[in-house]
């Protein structure tokens, strides 16, 4: 077994903080940092994870006002030693090109498609976290026999928790966070057989 390279040894007992990720250019792209811990996405994307994102990039940019960008691959700093980097976010920040993460009162919408190595984290510590930063709305999308399942989230601020607000197959349509009306089935590629 061979040694850990130096970046992968955090620099402080308690762990990583969320500056470190900006410090990190060894680090896999995709590098998460939850709880001070850095995770890594090391598993291969399959197609349909891929292809659902950027079709879903490309139905939310369309349908966006002006005033909301779509996000990919960006993180949220949600606070010193949690910056989750979700598969798609809607933001009302203003372009910067070299900004590398969001804060959570910038992100109106994170999106988070499910695959079998971040099954837990999307569904339950994520899921957590980004109601306790106060994003307002959360989706999480799981493979039903290769077709989409939005799984939508509302945030209720007197507890600071996710309500589910609806399971969406064949259309998702919503007024939050603004006028929203996709054909889920549009969004992966037909299956043969």
């Amino acid at each position: 077994m061979t040694a850990l390279p130096d970046w992968m040894r955090p620099p402080r007992e308690e762990g990583w903080l969320a500056e470190d990720l900006d410090r990190l250019p060894e680090a896999p792209r995709h590098t998460e940092l939850i709880d001070g811990a850095l995770v890594f996405v090391m598993s291969p994307q399959r197609w349909w994870h891929g292809h659902l994102v950027t079709m879903l990039t490309v139905a939310l940019m369309e349908q966006a006002p002006a005033d909301v960008r779509v996000g990919r691959e960006m993180t949220i700093k949600l606070d010193a030693r949690n910056r989750p980097e979700p598969d798609l976010l809607l933001t009302t920040a203003d372009y910067d090109a070299d900004r590398t993460w969001f804060a959570p009162d910038e992100v109106r919408l994170v999106i988070e498609v499910v695959s079998p190595e971040s099954a837990h984290r999307d569904r339950t510590v994520k899921l957590r976290k980004y109601a306790e930063a106060g994003i307002p709305h959360y989706w999480c999308i799981e493979d039903e026999d290769g077709a989409p399942v939005v799984h939508v989230y509302e945030l209720d601020e007197p507890t600071g928790a996710y309500a589910p607000a609806g399971i969406f197959r064949g259309v998702l349509e919503r007024p939050v966070p603004f006028e929203i009306s996709l054909d889920l089935d549009k969004l992966t590629p037909p299956r043969r057989g």
